[in-house]
């Protein structure tokens, strides 16, 4: 690999992981998540711990991808830890559908105004079949 290929690799994973970290602060700060989330939880008085707990959970992570760190753990805590980051991940984006009014437009846009919730079933059947595949296909 020539110091040419090398510097284009670089450049573009920099350029990248600006893209990534600039569109989350912007979703982080446009959206009001963390003063919601201390609002829902009634724990005004620890946003300063929700803030850093978001960066250093995005640290952490950060490294354990950039490293390839791994914890061999066994199936049914990995199991666990799966079914809870597919709950977060759910919910986050339901919420932030609901925040986007995405389903209402994408149902009057299809021409399914009084068909929301079989809208809504398909994505979620959708959502489901693709994680079950992905798990037993190891991909």
């Amino acid at each position: 690999m020539t110091i040419w290929i090398a510097l284009l690799l670089v450049l573009v994973g920099l350029g990248g992981g600006l893209a990534v970290g600039s569109g989350l602060v912007a979703f982080i700060t446009v959206l009001d998540i963390i003063p919601r989330l201390t609002q829902l939880t009634n724990a005004h008085r620890y946003i300063r711990a929700f803030e850093w707990s978001l960066v250093m959970g995005a640290l952490f992570f950060t490294l354990i991808d950039f490293f390839h760190w791994g914890a061999h753990l066994p199936l049914f805590i990995t199991s666990v830890y799966g079914l809870m980051a597919g709950i977060f991940v759910g919910t986050l984006a339901a919420g932030l559908t609901e925040v986007l009014n995405v389903f209402p437009i994408l149902a009057k846009r299809l021409h399914m105004d009084g068909k929301l919730l079989y809208l809504l079933m398909a994505v979620v059947f959708g959502k489901v079949t693709g994680s079950i595949v992905q798990w037993f296909l190891n991909l």
